[in-house]
This record gives C-alpha cells, sequence and structure tokens, in this order.
C-alpha cells in the first residue's frame, strides 16, 4: 500500500541523512516564513482567526501555555497555534511553495513544526528533521496528484497540505511506522480546500494553511493514542486519488505507475522550491517581473500607453479579474498586478496598502496614480497562449507587449519571463530574503536571526524565544 512506503519513510528519515545544500534550504525557508508570519500576523484576517480561537476558549487562551503565536507576545495550546500561524503565513501571499507540485509548503510545515517542537521542547535538529520530511512529502503527493487535482478546482495547499502537516506532526511526536499510517489515514479523510475561495475573493484561501495545519496535528494525537486512519485513504477504490484527483480510467491507465512513484519516495528535493518576492499569486509574478522590465524603458510615461497585451499560459491569464473590490480579490488579479507594476514600479505590501487607501479598489478616487493604475487595467487584453501554455508547469512564462502612442516614439515595447523571480533557476541570494524580511518587519532587530544559522545547537523553545524577543 502506497501510504505504507511513506508512512516507512517518515519514521525511518534522519537528520544525518540530510545534505548541506537541504539543510540551508531550509533555514532559508524558515527566517523567510518568520518574516512573513511575523507581518501577516497583524493582517485582518489573522485577527479575526486570533479573536474566534479567543471566543472559543471564552476569552482565555490559556488552557495550555505551551506554543508561540508568531507576531504577539501570545502563547497557546499546540492546535491553536498551529492554526493562527498557517493562516498568518498564507494571507499575505508571500510563502514559498513549489511549482511542480502546485503548493505552498512553508505555510504549513513551520506552523505544524513550531507548535510541536515548542511544546515538547524538541532540538534544532529534531525540528529540521521534521522540517524536510514535510517538504519531501509534500512535494512528492503534489506532483502526483497535479495538475488533475488543481483542475479539479482543489487547492493543493489545504488538502494535500493536511498530509504534510501529518507527516511533520508525526515524525515530532516520534509515531512508529504504524502509528504514522494511522494519522496519514485521518489526515486524508480531513482534506479539504476549493479553490473558488482562492478567486472568489475571500480570506479561505489562508484557512486552508491554518486548517491543514491543525488537523495534521490533531491527527497525529489521535493517532498516537490509538485511534485509527484508513491505511488506503490515498489509493483506495474510494481514496483521494479516485474521489479528487483522476477519473476511473484515468486512474487505472498505465500513465499512473505507483511502483515508479514508490521508488521516488526519500530523494529529497527541497532545493527546488521557489521563494516569494510580490504579494500576488504566484500565477502573475512573471507578468510582474516582465512588467517592471518594461517600467525601465518606459520610465513614467505609462499615461502614453494607447494598448497592451499579457500573453501567457491557461491558468495565468483565467486570474482575469478587472474590478477587484477587496484584498484577496486583488491578488487573484493579474490585469492589476500588471498595471501596478508599469505605474508605480514596486510591488510591495505596504506600496499596495497605500494604493488601497488612496482608492484603488473603491468606485471613485481622487489620486492620479490610482486612476491610471485602473484605466491601464481596463485597456488589457489577456490572452492564452498556446505555445506558452505547453511551457507550463515546468516554465510559468509571460510575454507582455506594450504599444505606445505617437506623443511617445509610437514605439512597441515587450519582453518576455520565462521562470519568475525565486525559482530555483532564477534564485533569492540569501541577502534578497533578508531584504524582503526588512521590508516587511522594519521595527524587527534582525539580529534575533542569527540564531537560525546554528538552531541545530539549541531547543526549539530557546530559539522561538530569541526570534520573539
Amino acid at each position: 500500500m502506497f501510504l505504507q512506503n511513506i508512512s516507512k519513510f517518515i519514521s525511518n528519515y534522519r537528520y544525518e541523512q540530510a545534505t548541506v545544500e537541504s539543510i540551508s534550504t531550509v533555514k532559508a525557508a524558515f527566517l523567510d516564513f518568520f518574516g512573513v508570519t511575523y507581518r501577516g500576523s497583524g493582517e485582518e484576517a489573522s485577527k479575526i482567526a486570533f479573536n474566534t480561537v479567543e471566543e472559543i476558549f471564552s476569552g482565555n487562551l490559556k488552557l495550555n501555555l505551551s506554543a508561540s503565536i508568531i507576531g504577539t507576545k501570545e502563547k497557546t495550546d499546540m492546535l491553536s497555534a498551529a492554526f493562527l500561524n498557517g493562516v498568518a503565513a498564507h494571507i499575505l501571499e508571500l510563502d514559498d511553495g513549489h511549482r511542480g507540485a502546485q503548493i505552498h509548503l512553508g505555510a504549513i510545515i513551520f506552523p505544524t513544526a513550531l507548535a510541536i517542537s515548542e511544546s515538547h521542547d524538541l532540538s534544532g535538529k529534531e525540528f529540521l528533521e521534521a522540517v524536510i520530511v514535510g517538504y519531501e512529502v509534500g512535494i512528492l503527493l503534489g506532483k502526483i496528484v497535479n495538475p488533475d487535482h488543481r483542475n479539479k478546482g482543489f487547492h493543493t495547499t489545504g488538502t494535500i497540505g493536511t498530509f504534510i502537516a501529518g507527516a511533520v506532526a508525526s515524525k515530532l511526536l516520534k509515531l512508529d511506522e504504524n502509528q504514522t499510517l494511522n494519522a496519514l489515514g485521518l489526515c486524508g479523510t480531513q482534506a479539504a480546500g476549493l479553490l473558488e475561495s482562492d478567486h472568489g475573493g475571500s480570506m479561505g484561501k489562508a484557512l486552508h494553511a491554518g486548517k491543514a495545519a491543525y488537523n495534521g496535528v490533531l491527527s497525529a494525537l489521535l493517532a498516537r493514542n490509538g485511534f485509527t486512519g484508513s491505511s488506503t485513504i490515498f489509493d483506495g477504490d474510494e481514496g483521494f486519488l479516485k474521489a479528487m484527483v483522476f477519473d476511473n480510467t484515468d486512474y487505472d491507465s498505465e500513465n499512473f505507475s505507483f511502483e515508479s512513484v514508490i521508488k521516488d519516495v526519500g530523494k529529497v528535493r527541497v532545493r527546488d522550491i521557489y521563494f516569494k518576492k510580490y504579494p500576488f499569486c504566484r500565477h502573475l509574478h512573471s507578468s510582474i517581473d516582465t512588467a517592471l522590465k518594461l517600467k525601465a524603458s518606459i520610465g513614467d510615461e505609462y499615461d502614453h500607453i494607447e494598448n497592451l497585451a499579457v500573453k501567457t499560459y491557461k491558468i495565468a491569464a483565467e486570474h482575469n479579474n478587472f474590478n477587484p473590490k477587496n484584498l484577496e480579490e486583488l491578488k487573484q488579479s493579474l490585469p492589476y498586478a500588471v498595471a501596478i507594476s508599469l505605474v508605480v514600479g514596486e510591488v510591495s505590501v505596504d506600496e499596495i496598502n497605500q494604493l488601497i487607501e488612496y482608492g484603488l479598489l473603491d468606485n471613485y478616487s481622487s489620486v492620479d496614480v490610482v486612476n491610471s493604475i485602473k484605466r491601464l487595467a481596463n485597456k488589457m487584453l489577456l490572452l492564452s497562449d498556446d505555445k506558452l501554455d505547453e511551457l507550463y508547469p515546468d516554465k510559468r512564462p509571460s510575454n507582455v507587449i506594450i504599444k505606445l502612442d505617437k506623443q511617445f516614439r509610437n514605439g512597441v515595447f515587450q519582453n518576455i519571463t520565462l521562470l519568475p523571480k525565486g525559482d530555483f533557476e532564477n534564485p533569492f541570494q540569501l541577502r534578497e530574503l533578508i531584504d524582503k524580511f526588512k521590508g516587511l518587519n522594519p521595527n524587527y532587530n534582525v539580529k534575533n536571526l542569527t540564531v537560525i544559522d546554528t538552531l541545530e545547537e539549541y531547543s526549539m523553545k530557546y530559539v522561538v524565544d530569541k526570534l520573539n524577543e
């Protein structure tokens, strides 16, 4: 059975097996996660989640002061901390992911690992060991189920994310192979998340990350105490693959081989994750990068743009909201992402917040820059290009074409980006991740981050306390 092989890998993996590259990547991902989550904890959705959990506990989160809520001085129980930090990690649309697996990973892995590691006073080595397991399992499962799973409307971060959290939690709680199998079985029956939450402009997308972490921790705790889950929840006749991924004919075809997949278990590929530069859906990032290159050519003459077109792959082109009404819709809007890039030349959380304050999402604004963005977005033509679509998901290409009016050279400018900034082939340097951290959290003492460099030497209680100083 497939999950038995996954459970065996989880139970048997050891820190000593990790490559230097994997450990370095995971530490960079932890730094990135912490910066994004620290800032994300102050967002409206995170505050609502916090207040709701507090309401559930009748105004008292002190059931068990064992796990930190990042960005606050509060501690709570493991389940609540995993949930709240998961929401905060995903709400800004700045957390890491993997393009082939089509999943955000760090927003699930780190909230789960921190909640248990801090509560159980585990070591930095144990923490890293479980984190690497989480990335491995998440990328493997994500690549198995996608693109079919995503094309059916499921949000992999919520669905496969639940398995990821269960894997991380099982490792940290030192479950044996059978207990881990039960935990994953329980994860599978709780795996949920629909893309309509993303494109419907709701906070549900961030809920997926929080609930995946919560359900994974809960599953592992239940399994440790003898609660059983189905060992065939993933590949059974009425399991995850048949219900949520493949049609029956696809599932039984020669194109899918469990034998070949099982051989791939344990080939750690954490280095292949991407980091995000802009607070927009990852499918929009190539278009943003391309628009910023063109901005360097046309400068502030954006009002002379007569028309413009964005040619990209199908999924990206479907992010075609020309009239976003809230922040969540804005993060999924390709026209606005490109227009903001061409007009402002900076795509940051603070810049977006200021534009919203100036009326970006309102029917009327008296601010010229905002009106220029709206005019430009409405001029835009979005095209799904068959040739570019053939490159997806190995590439995420976008070609932006701008035609200027006669008053400004009457020229045509175009540029193409195959992979956005932050992918393994077009990577961030560590200093760029630290700059991202500073930009999000200008008042944070970044000297505290040095504890991440040598976290193997400390308990995770000490690491978290140091980061939260």
